[in-house]
């Protein structure tokens, strides 16, 4: 099942609905402009009081799954293709800073075989 293409109008097009800017010559069908991005969901605080630890995993946590995401959609499927190496090129290839060995440890553990 996918996901449902977003359609919103240019600038232009909502200029001819209300009539303002219309030629004589353009008439016929508009095409709506596609969008595949979802729109983004406003970031809650994390939660205060909790220790210094738990902030650092949970942010470690964020950029592993956001370099898995980008292992896998380069095709990198098993732990035993993504090297220290290549993780951190990935992690310069999608602007975020190199990570650690730790981190990238959790990578390799977030792309598991599975069979």
């Amino acid at each position: 099942m996918g996901v449902a293409a977003i359609t919103t109008m240019t600038g232009t097009e909502q200029g001819m609905r209300t009539g303002a800017g219309r030629r004589a010559t353009t008439k016929g069908a508009r095409r709506p402009e596609r969008r595949t991005a979802l729109p983004e969901q406003a970031k809650r605080p994390l939660p205060a009081g909790l220790p210094r630890e738990w902030y650092e995993s949970h942010n470690r946590r964020l950029k592993a799954m956001r370099l898995a995401i980008a292992l896998l959609d380069t095709g990198v499927y098993h732990p035993a293709n993504a090297s220290n190496r290549r993780i951190r090129t990935t992690a310069e290839r999608i602007g975020i800073h190199p990570p650690s060995d730790t981190t990238c440890r959790l990578v390799r553990s977030l792309i598991h075989d599975a069979d």
